[in-house]
């Protein structure tokens, strides 16, 4: 098959789809036709019982002494107009008045299939075989004046002469079948003649192996890609593209300008200037692009646009930030402990034992009260090691960091990424101890516990509150209720990006001069 050309591999793929395609209709036709015949068949054969079940000279023969005599004459006249194989009109035991064989006049019906008419009173279609074969039966009960059975009707049509009807009906389609595969096949080698001349006379392995190394090469790209045609059409995206603006192979063939309004990329077809780290802002991603031309034979064919979210730069410098605050927050820490070891030294060596003991106490009762809770309760190492980052911290700036005495707090499963559960902990309570450092009760709150479905983390603080006005920008890039500082508003915008990744949720709750309330909600 490698070595087939394209054209023999179409006409032959065509072909078959073409046969696959025919031998499934064919079967379904069939299918459907045996449903249809056996329907219809077994309809009249009902209906032909019940109108000889309620014709009155049945009924009233069926109290003579010789009822054979009335009633074969009229089953066989009727059963030569419906062209049915056999009606034979029994008793309640069972016994023959009709039949087409004479001779089985008298004798028992066979079948095991007369129950429900001379029991149940009902009107039914059946498959049995009786002395003539395999026969489709409509089955009748025959009612005397009181409404009581006193017989039944059996009209049948032997399932070999149905099998014929449908074998014929079935030929009759096969014509039309036919004469579709052969219309297919020459549209099939037209078809494929047509994609050989639009594809330049590449073979599929060639075209497979330029289509592999640009999937590759997209795909290597950490940058979105986004390309565009001369009418402003899409024409590929990569899957960074997608996943930092919300796209998806969906969108090909969009106009860009309905899809990215801002990207300019149409404008860009018209401008030979290429544009270099340009900022702009897509949803709520403020992103870095680049524009360049894509020219073929001196004639602008599309433009390519390359771009990385600005808060992939930030991430990194709040991280870094975060380890230079971790970094003086221990040498702090290191120097205020000198500081106690000096005085416990000092005063062991003036005899002051007690004091001393004091002194030690004191300290470890506050190293328990801030950490062997936290210890105890909340298992996870990585949330430990935030938490006791941010206790330092909080220590720095005169802030009491507590720890919820209800918190608790099993190992997070795996798919709880290290980064994004460090902006999300340590942006909330960085923004809560900056917001209380300034004022005069300085506590900050954390809760955490995953005893229902979903980790559920609430940081809460002293503050000023939030402004109702804010609420709606508070997880904007670039928006900061912290008035007159720059480079500000990248947090919670942080944040919100790092909870929706985890798919889950967060709520803010806020009350002016009283403080402030963020609730996190992660499925586990």
């Amino acid at each position: 098959m490698r070595n087939l050309s394209l054209q023999t591999k179409i006409i032959l793929l065509n072909m078959s789809l073409i046969l696959f395609v025919t031998a499934v209709f064919g079967g379904i036709v069939t299918y459907n036709e045996i449903g249809d015949t056996k329907g219809n068949v077994g309809t009249r054969a009902l209906e032909t019982a019940i109108g000889i079940s309620i014709t009155p000279s049945i009924v009233e023969a069926m109290n003579d002494e010789n009822p054979e005599a009335v009633i074969q004459p009229l089953a066989e006249y009727m059963r030569k107009q419906v062209g049915a194989e056999f009606i034979v009109v029994g008793n309640l035991e069972g016994i023959r008045y009709s039949h087409p064989d004479p001779t089985q006049i008298g004798k028992r019906m066979v079948g095991g299939d007369n129950d429900r008419a001379l029991a149940n009173a009902e009107f039914y279609t059946s498959e049995a075989r009786g002395s003539l074969g395999p026969s489709l039966r409509g089955k009748a009960p025959i009612f005397d004046g009181n409404g009581n059975v006193v017989g039944l009707v059996s009209v049948g049509y032997l399932l070999d002469d149905i099998q014929e009807i449908i074998v014929g009906n079935v030929l009759e389609m096969l014509q039309f079948v036919l004469l579709v595969l052969a219309i297919g096949i020459i549209g099939s080698i037209l078809l494929a003649k047509n994609i050989r001349k639009e594809t330049m006379g590449l073979e599929p392995r060639e075209i497979a192996a330029m289509y592999r190394d640009r999937e590759a090469l997209l795909s290597s790209i950490v940058e979105g890609v986004i390309a565009i045609d001369h009418r402003g059409k899409i024409t590929e995206i990569n899957q960074s593209a997608e996943k930092m603006i919300g796209l998806t192979q969906a969108s090909i063939n969009s106009d860009i300008a309905d899809v990215i309004p801002q990207s300019k990329m149409t404008e860009a077809l018209q401008s030979e200037k290429t544009i270099r780290n340009e900022e702009m802002l897509v949803g709520n991603k403020l992103l870095i692009i680049n524009r360049t031309q894509i020219t073929h034979e001196g004639q602008v064919v599309g433009v390519v646009s390359t771009f990385r979210e600005k808060t992939d730069i930030q991430e990194v410098l709040e991280t870094l930030s975060e380890i230079q605050q971790y970094s003086e927050g221990l040498r702090a820490q290191t120097h205020e402990y000198s500081n106690k070891l000096y005085a416990i030294s000092g005063l062991l060596q003036l005899g002051q034992k007690n004091e001393a003991i004091d002194l030690i106490q004191r300290e470890t009762r506050i190293h328990e009260n801030q950490t062997k809770h936290m210890l105890d309760h909340i298992q996870d190492k990585k949330v430990q090691a935030i938490l006791l980052g941010k206790m330092g911290k909080a220590s720095e700036n005169k802030v009491n960091l507590i720890i919820d005495e209800n918190s608790s707090l099993e190992v997070l499963p795996k798919h709880f990424d290290i980064a994004k559960l460090i902006h999300i902990l340590g942006n909330l309570i960085d923004n809560a101890i900056e917001e209380v450092a300034q004022q005069s009760k300085r506590e900050v709150s954390f809760f955490v516990t995953d005893l229902g479905r979903d980790l559920v983390i609430e940081v809460e603080d002293t503050g000023r509150g939030i402004r109702e006005e804010y609420m709606k920008d508070l997880f904007n890039l670039g928006f900061s209720t912290k008035l007159g500082k720059k480079d500000r508003g990248y947090g919670l915008a942080i944040v919100q990006q790092a909870v929706e990744e985890l798919k889950g949720t967060i709520e803010v709750d806020s009350e002016l001069d009283r403080g402030t309330v963020f609730t996190v909600f992660l499925p586990k």
